[in-house]
């Protein structure tokens, strides 16, 4: 991508300076080296924060009259494991999946990589019985592992060294308001940071760019137009995928193994297989379309309340493949 952009779009790009300040009245960004020191003013027609969930821009714009911010840790951080390919370089799983072991408050994932590992990740509290503070010595992770995770550790070789090389990390939920002074705007974590559990971070950023560019079009480089609606379109959006990743990290740590939950998932995918133009699932919606964000979480509550009422029907567990369960869809739908 930064090939792309140095040799296609007149792109300069220079690596080891950090914006440590930003003059929204004259459209300065301040740079400094971060090896030598030396530090660099560059005045220009627009500035695009794009600099992450710590933003200097965005640091810059809360000391500014009228900027609403609100920074949220949630109680669970996180910490990686890499699982490696095996003597063979194959995958030790299914290498087409994502595979989750969920256990209510926490769970731990995996995902695969090209060279045959899987990037693990266990998401915890800090704080409780089951919690990282709780693994404070090695016997206490050996043996955490080996009651939770009993197939995990089979295939897992240097659990407790893996366990202690990497950094506990922390998961952090980014709102703010409005994202533009005057000829400068936020995209991205800038304005937006999101656990996670939605797999939608860098897809949402790339949906702002998506947003402005269109917004360019329609208005023919009208920047007193594209940035006040750019804000506009997008606020709502990045809020609902804020709510939806943290809904999704209750349903993959925890509901995941319910089978009542599993139940309403075979109903959904059977209306949504028979019935595509009246029903797609949330994730599907998110994921697989081009739905607005807010849009889905929309349509989102509205599926619950519809699927309460369908799990509240008599004998579901035998009736849900029935032409009364899908007629009974149908009708609320349509209600």
């Amino acid at each position: 991508m930064l090939e792309q952009a140095e040799s296609k779009f007149q792109v300069e790009l220079h690596f080891g300076w950090k914006c440590v300040a930003v003059n929204f009245e004259g459209t300065i960004a301040h740079f400094k080296n971060s090896e030598t020191g030396e530090t660099h003013q560059e005045e220009a027609d627009l500035i695009f924060g794009s600099d992450g969930a710590f933003s200097k821009v965005r640091s810059a714009m809360q000391k500014t009259r009228r900027f609403n911010y609100q920074q949220e840790y949630i109680p669970h951080g996180y910490k990686e494991l890499l699982l490696p390919a095996d003597e063979n370089g194959d995958f030790r799983m299914k290498k087409n999946a994502l595979h989750i072991w969920p256990r209510g408050a926490y769970m731990l994932i995996a995902l695969p990589n090209l060279d045959g590992s899987f990037t693990c990740t266990l998401f915890m509290p800090y704080e409780g019985k089951h919690s990282f503070e709780a693994l404070k010595d090695d016997a206490k992770v050996e043996a955490f592992f080996k009651e939770q995770f009993p197939d995990f550790c089979a295939i897992m070789p240097d659990l407790l060294e893996d366990y202690k090389s990497h950094p506990l990390s922390d998961l952090v939920i980014i709102r703010c308001y409005p994202w533009v002074k005057n000829n400068t705007v936020l995209l991205g974590d800038a304005s937006h940071a999101i656990v996670p559990f939605y797999g939608q971070g860098m897809n949402s950023g790339f949906e702002d760019c998506s947003v402005m560019d269109e917004l360019i079009e329609k208005h023919h480089d009208d920047w007193s137009k594209i940035l006040p609606e750019f804000q506009e379109l997008r606020k709502p959006d990045a809020d609902a995928i804020a709510e939806l990743a943290m809904r999704n990290y209750v349903e993959m740590r925890d509901l995941v193994a319910d089978p009542k939950f599993l139940l309403r998932k075979k109903i959904e995918s059977k209306i949504f297989e028979k019935h595509p133009e009246k029903w797609m699932p949330l994730y599907s919606q998110v994921t697989f379309s081009h739905i607005r964000y807010s849009e889905a979480l929309k349509k989102g509550v509205e599926h619950d309340r519809i699927m309460e009422k369908i799990m509240k029907m008599p004998n579901i567990e035998e009736r849900w493949d029935s032409p009364e369960v899908e007629q009974a869809v149908i009708d609320e739908i349509n209600s």
